[in-house]
């Protein structure tokens, strides 16, 4: 069970719509690929719920794009993991992470279910 080109290019689409500030703070946008019972632990440890990603206060994302070493893989007919390394910069500082999404297949697309950020040095 493979994932198809056209998934691989979806969901990348989707996980970079979560770093790109046109896209980020729009909250119409972030209902529609949030799914109500989304669960993130942060990269700083913090969890977060679908209400509290889509009530993030409007802010500049200086981050890395296209998402370095983005990977994509079916772990069932509908559920796709993503996992790549982000760099983002705040303040003239870059922080670092692990991330791994899982995504499900509904009937209008994909919806994002859970996020995880690790920190980590180079």
């Amino acid at each position: 069970m493979e994932l198809s080109k056209q998934d691989r290019a979806e969901l990348e689409r989707l996980e970079e719509e979560l770093w790109r500030e046109e896209t980020r703070f729009d909250r119409k946008r972030m209902s529609e690929i949030i799914a109500p019972d989304f669960l993130e632990y942060g990269r700083s440890g913090r969890i977060y719920r679908r209400e509290d990603s889509l009530a993030i206060s409007r802010q500049p994302i200086d981050a890395v794009l296209p998402l370095p070493d983005f990977e994509a893989r079916l772990l069932h007919q509908e559920v796709a993991q993503i996992t790549y390394n982000s760099a983002v910069t705040y303040d003239g500082v870059v922080q670092r992470a692990r991330r791994s999404s899982i995504w499900s297949r509904i009937p209008g697309g994909w919806v994002l279910r859970f996020h995880q950020g690790t920190p980590y040095d180079t």
